[in-house]
């Protein structure tokens, strides 16, 4: 499948955030979390289930499909390495390393995420000793 855009990424990373990444989300809950408008959610649900990422029918919840649920739970699971190490590492305001934390999220490398999670992991064991 070909990468999707940053926002694609962050209307799958909001489904699955309000989901639980099991329940169905209506159309309305995702725009509100987004800020976007409803009509912009249905056309994002539209292309998102062309691709096999959704089951959305027409006033009805939408779901992940096990496909949408690994790229929205790697999406939320990069996200939260970045936003805890500059929280904890760099001491960035949380507002702003979430900010930040949500562009950097969808051009970083996979290795560059792992490598965030071991320093992280050094990090916390010298802050007990």
């Amino acid at each position: 499948m070909e990468k999707l855009t940053f926002t694609m990424e962050n209307y799958l990373e909001a489904i699955y955030e309000l989901s639980g990444g099991q329940a169905g989300v209506r159309v309305s809950d995702i725009a509100g979390r987004l800020g976007v408008t409803k009509a912009s959610t249905n056309s994002a649900m539209s292309t998102l289930s062309e691709k096999g990422l959704i089951v959305a029918e027409k006033y009805k919840e939408v779901f992940l499909t096990p496909a949408g649920l690994q790229l929205a739970r790697f999406t939320s699971i990069k996200h939260q390495v970045i936003q805890k190490f500059f929280t904890k590492v760099l001491n960035i305001d949380a507002a702003i390393a979430d900010r930040d934390a949500c562009a950097i999220e969808h051009v970083i490398s996979n290795d560059s995420i792992q490598a965030m999670e071991q320093f992280l992991a050094h990090f916390t064991e010298l802050q007990k000793s």
